[in-house]
């Protein structure tokens, strides 16, 4: 490995949202038939939500700018103010959308702790208020497919048809967080309609593992679409002439599903190469999908002068979650040599401390 400083940013393992545009994608963007998305008009919007739709096995879609927005509408359709939404402590809506439960949608959050982030129908059964004035309203269920602060851990087809049979046996609505859902699907063999048809609305991010640079779709019934239509008009995320970002879209569905198998590799090639060391706190057999998350052992670590020295001096970008553990996302600008620098970059940060 060439050694040096650099303030360039060679391998990007901070997210996979970090992904740029292929060019056959951005080919794609440039030839999109467009129109007024506001009026129903733009053709490549149109059959981006009709080819999600059909995937997750739901009436309808709306194509949004991010998954954020998609969860947020979701819990304003689902829930009036006051109400309380049932998640696992780990959710992404708790941790880094701003606020948004409470600040749009008004409603309060019941969190379970459930194991790697995936909780039991007994959890979801023992949250659930009883009907008194006094309390909030159980009102939502909310699964997260990966999880993302466990380390892109996948929830299971059974686990979910439980969960979902407890929500359903109190008549509270469901949504799924599929910000990565293809992760699993390739991760499981099991298909994305299997995974949601049974919910009552669910997202999906089209920026991360499935390469796009922006935009999201929430699907559902039809009378739900409505409702999450009105809300996207509220706050502001409508477009005109958006085919040229669906483009995007329907090219990652096309063509980058199956390289999520490959960013898979890759993130338990880089667990593989770590974990035997000393101070690496990681079980091989908890990477999933693409997310590595490790803990160090060693007294005089720190993550962030870790992240900061390999970055300076190797232009490899990792996250940091706490004084301890690093987080490595691989998505598909990264490649299997990549993966192998980036693990002995790290290796040899360990090395300085002993």
């Amino acid at each position: 490995m060439n050694k040096g400083t650099t303030s360039r940013v060679q391998i990007d393992l901070l997210s996979d949202t970090a992904t740029r545009p292929s060019p056959g994608m951005r080919m794609a963007m440039a030839s999109a038939e467009v129109g007024d998305e506001q009026r129903g008009e733009d053709p490549t919007v149109n059959a981006l939500c009709d080819r999600v739709a059909e995937l997750l096995g739901k009436e309808a879609a709306v194509f949004l700018p991010s998954c954020t927005m998609c969860n947020q509408i979701s819990i304003a359709v689902h829930c009036h103010p006051g109400d309380e939404v049932i998640m696992d402590a780990l959710a992404h809506p708790i941790h880094f959308e701003a606020g948004g439960p409470s600040a749009l949608g008004g409603v309060m959050i019941r969190c379970v702790e459930g194991l790697r982030g995936i909780f039991s129908a007994d959890q979801v059964q023992a949250s659930i208020r009883t009907q008194d004035r006094h309390a909030p309203r159980s009102a939502l269920v909310w699964i997260e497919q990966t999880v993302n602060l466990t380390g892109g851990h996948c929830w299971q087809l059974n686990e979910i048809r439980e969960v979902l049979e407890a929500a359903r046996r109190s008549n509270l609505a469901t949504h799924l967080d599929g910000a990565r859902l293809f992760n699993a699907v390739v991760a499981t063999n099991t298909s994305a309609s299997e995974f949601s048809k049974d919910f009552d609305s669910v997202c999906i991010d089209l920026t991360k593992g499935l390469g796009a640079p922006v935009g999201a779709v929430l699907a559902g019934g039809i009378s739900f679409i409505n409702d999450a239509w009105r809300l996207k008009q509220r706050w502001g995320g409508a477009m005109r002439q958006a085919g040229i970002i669906a483009a995007a879209g329907l090219y990652a569905l096309e063509h980058n599903i199956q390289q999520l198998q490959q960013d898979h590799e890759n993130a338990a090639l880089f667990a593989h190469i770590v974990a035997s060391h000393p101070y690496v706190e990681l079980s091989e057999d908890s990477v999933d999908t693409n997310i590595v998350i490790l803990e160090i052992t060693h007294t005089g670590f720190d993550a962030r002068l870790c992240a900061q020295y390999l970055m300076a001096k190797y232009g490899i970008r990792i996250g940091t979650l706490g004084p301890r553990k690093i987080r490595v996302v691989t998505h598909l600008d990264i490649s299997n040599e990549d993966t192998r620098l980036a693990a002995e970059a790290f290796l040899e940060f360990l090395s300085s401390l002993e």
